[in-house]
């Protein structure tokens, strides 16, 4: 059975709808960096996504072809990812989508090293004849922080991110989103496939001791 790491780390992907204080390991993802209204069809959000999937299937199925990566063992594409925030805001506008920066994620799995990644990357090119440059072997190491699962739609947010910040008040903790730790969000839910009322996206935010 392949390995599915929202089933083998619970605590990161699936926690509860209630506020829980999480320390996230350094991890390695694919990601593109971009900007604009993610309900753009055509905007930088919806390709850097095309990207990411070309490059994280491309390793996926890595073991049917000649390359083999070291240690690899068949898992589940991980769930899409993203970093998000707006220059001179505090919190999130959302009437302001197009002001929006990301990084958009897909975690790799830690056999995956950056000469997997450059092969994955020359493959696609050629196999799928598009430009795969704007995709990073990325390294982050997020650390102490805040989340809870939203159900809803995006929307509605501010209300799980306002439940959030009173849980960490209360029990010693300070919100700490800066220039490298930003507000993330991590997409349980397919949204194509899913009542908006029902969606799941884990709400993650850093924190620090008071």
């Amino acid at each position: 059975m392949a390995y599915d790491f929202k089933k083998q780390h619970k605590e990161l992907y699936l926690p509860k709808d209630k506020p829980v204080i999480v320390n996230v390991p350094k991890m390695n993802y694919l990601a593109v960096r971009g900007q604009g209204n993610p309900n753009n069809p055509d905007g930088e959000y919806v390709k850097s996504i095309q990207l990411l999937y070309g490059i994280a299937y491309t390793l996926r199925m890595s073991y049917k072809t000649d390359y083999k990566i070291n240690g690899f063992f068949e898992y589940i594409v991980p769930p899409l990812e993203g970093f998000w925030w707006q220059e001179n805001i505090k919190g999130v506008d959302y009437s302001n989508k197009d002001s929006f920066k990301f990084i958009s994620l897909i975690r790799l799995p830690d056999f995956i090293t950056k000469k997997d990644f450059d092969w994955a990357i020359e493959t696609a090119s050629k196999k799928k004849k598009m430009d795969f440059s704007k995709v990073e072997f990325f390294t982050y190491d997020e650390g102490l922080c805040v989340q809870c699962m939203h159900i809803g739609p995006y929307d509605d947010e501010p209300i799980t991110v306002e439940k959030m910040h009173k849980y960490l008040e209360e029990n010693g903790y300070l919100l700490d989103i800066t220039d490298d730790r930003y507000h993330h969000e991590i997409y349980i839910s397919d949204p194509r496939k899913c009542d908006v009322s029902k969606q799941k996206t884990v709400i993650r935010h850093p924190i620090k001791l008071r």
